[in-house]
């Protein structure tokens, strides 16, 4: 089976390492890198950290607008579907270059396969909303991380070739703790902490939205460590917001997934508005707000170990002092095996 998967953004990287990692046992993948989000110092670092190949492919796209964006990106993948003639092509998630594949294989004659269907937040105002449903209604199969995701692509007319395959994003998680496990993060962090990521359009492009945000964080009990994200960084400082973060928070620069994890494992609990984090937080054990009024892991949140609280100061600086002794923990999104369900079930289906 030869197979085109599709990368572009971190997120992507983590949950493409599982699959990767399963698929070149027995047949042949070629990786495309879109360049969607691309640092030359961490993407080299992510690659060899979860020990993903090295790129067949590297199409340099950068950031732009979406339709920019979106649009050079399908017009080099393409000439590669064209010229490679893969039998599938493998997406992940909800970004730009999660629809640009998406939008070619629909219109060629391979096939079109997209982990983490049926995800939705019904938040139309999200990027990533459309791209994950768009996606979803191209697709020729469709891998849903659970039963819910499933029964939502049903409701929406999709319920051939649906499969409930788990979260490959545990697959990494599992297989990187192991391996970071007894390891120092070789950063300088409080003992106790709350981790937070911003870093959504909806928060970084409303001053009001990221100063309440910041405001809440400096009425904490406890310190919070902050991996500022470029786009972050960039709107504190043009919103004169920069020296509230830095008196806030301990704002740090990106760092590698394996330094995020233990970030994360180590926290008293995560403020984010990240959707992988989310799911991160909660396989570690870690409570989790949410800095968003909706989520598309709405399991986390039935299950009590994560609370939606967007981006209203005193909701976070309550929610972020009650999460402190969440109910016991259920077994969601399966057990560290996705991506060899994922694998097992492309060879049933792809012709």
């Amino acid at each position: 089976m030869n197979v085109l998967s599709v990368v572009g953004a971190r997120p992507q990287f983590v949950k493409a390492a599982a699959v990767s990692q399963q698929l070149r046992d027995t047949h042949d993948e070629l990786l495309v890198h879109t360049g969607q989000h691309y640092d030359p110092e961490l993407s080299e670092v992510f690659f060899e950290e979860l020990a993903l190949p090295e790129p067949a492919f590297h199409l340099g796209v950068g950031s732009d607008s979406h339709a920019t964006q979106t649009a050079e990106m399908m017009l080099e993948l393409e000439r590669i579907i064209d010229d490679e003639s893969p039998d599938v092509v493998l997406v992940y998630g909800d970004t730009n270059s999660t629809l640009a594949a998406a939008l070619v294989a629909a219109k060629s004659s391979t096939q079109l396969a997209h982990v983490e269907a049926g995800l939705r937040s019904y938040d139309w105002s999200m990027p990533e909303e459309v791209n994950r449903r768009l996606t979803d209604h191209c697709s020729d199969i469709l891998f849903a991380p659970g039963q819910h995701a499933k029964e939502t692509l049903a409701q929406e007319g999709i319920s051939e070739n649906v499969f409930v395959s788990g979260d490959v994003m545990y697959d990494t998680l599992i297989q990187i703790s192991d391996r970071l496990h007894g390891t120092e993060t070789e950063l300088d962090v409080p003992d106790e902490y709350v981790l937070a990521t911003v870093h959504r359009a909806k928060n970084t492009d409303d001053r009001d939205r990221l100063e309440s945000i910041i405001d809440a964080f400096s009425q904490l009990h406890v310190p919070v460590v902050f991996p500022a994200h470029p786009r972050t960084v960039t709107a504190l400082q043009e919103y004169g917001l920069w020296d509230r973060a830095t008196e806030a928070a301990r704002v740090i620069d990106p760092v590698t997934y394996g330094q995020f994890i233990t970030l994360v494992e180590d926290a008293v609990c995560v403020a984010t508005d990240s959707g992988g984090v989310q799911k991160e937080a909660f396989y570690l054990d870690t409570p989790c707000v949410t800095l968003r009024e909706t989520t598309e892991w709405i399991e986390t949140v039935d299950a009590g170990w994560n609370t939606l609280v967007g981006a209203e100061t005193s909701e976070i600086v309550d929610a972020v002092r009650a999460a402190v002794d969440p109910p016991a923990k259920p077994e969601l999104y399966g057990n560290g095996n996705a991506a060899a369900r994922i694998v097992e079930q492309l060879e049933r289906s792809v012709r």
